[in-house]
């Protein structure tokens, strides 16, 4: 069952540019399918979160922030699968399965807020069965300050927000899945 809708522009061809940097993976690439590890488990995956590493952020970089973000998803606002703040500056990879539920993967003070399924950390790729293939953008955001200024009840949309006025870079890969 396709749901018939055209596909959506890449999200942040809509936000004010900004520089790039590399963001690489040992687990994901660009246009490729994702592999079962990183699916939602009712999607029959392990709902583990890849492992992805950056460099070439810009000077004055004072954290990060990591999203990932479904723009293909049958809502009128996407879906968000991830969204980690405060990563230090001194962040430069974090490994697979960093997105856990209880935060135990990521560096201090980093965290994640609720993503769009309710619960805390990374939760996999989860696409209606047999719709079109969507596209997953992991995004590592190069940030000017220490703190994003949100707590652990922000949502994924008011990380997006305040990144808006925050962001000095950003970099991204955008692998797919379907089933």
């Amino acid at each position: 069952m396709s749901l018939e809708r055209p596909v959506a522009p890449d999200p942040y061809s809509l936000l004010p540019a900004v520089a790039s940097f590399t963001v690489s993976s040992d687990d994901v690439s660009d246009g490729d399918q994702l592999a079962p590890d990183f699916v939602a488990e009712a999607a029959g995956g392990a709902n583990t979160s890849p492992h992805l590493a950056w460099s070439g952020a810009p000077d004055g970089t004072r954290s990060y922030v990591v999203t990932c973000f479904d723009p293909d998803a049958p809502t009128p606002s996407g879906f968000w699968h991830w969204a980690v703040v405060d990563l230090p500056a001194t962040t430069t990879s974090l490994p697979r399965g960093a997105g856990a539920p209880d935060g135990s993967g990521l560096p201090y003070p980093a965290f994640s807020v609720r993503q769009d399924s309710g619960s805390t950390g990374y939760f996999g790729a989860a696409p209606p069965q047999g719709d079109m293939p969507h596209r997953y953008y992991f995004v590592v955001h190069a940030v000017d300050v220490e703190s994003l200024g949100v707590d652990r009840d922000a949502s994924p949309a008011v990380v997006s927000f305040n990144l808006a006025f925050h962001t000095l870079a950003r970099g991204m890969v955008v692998p797919v899945f379907s089933h």
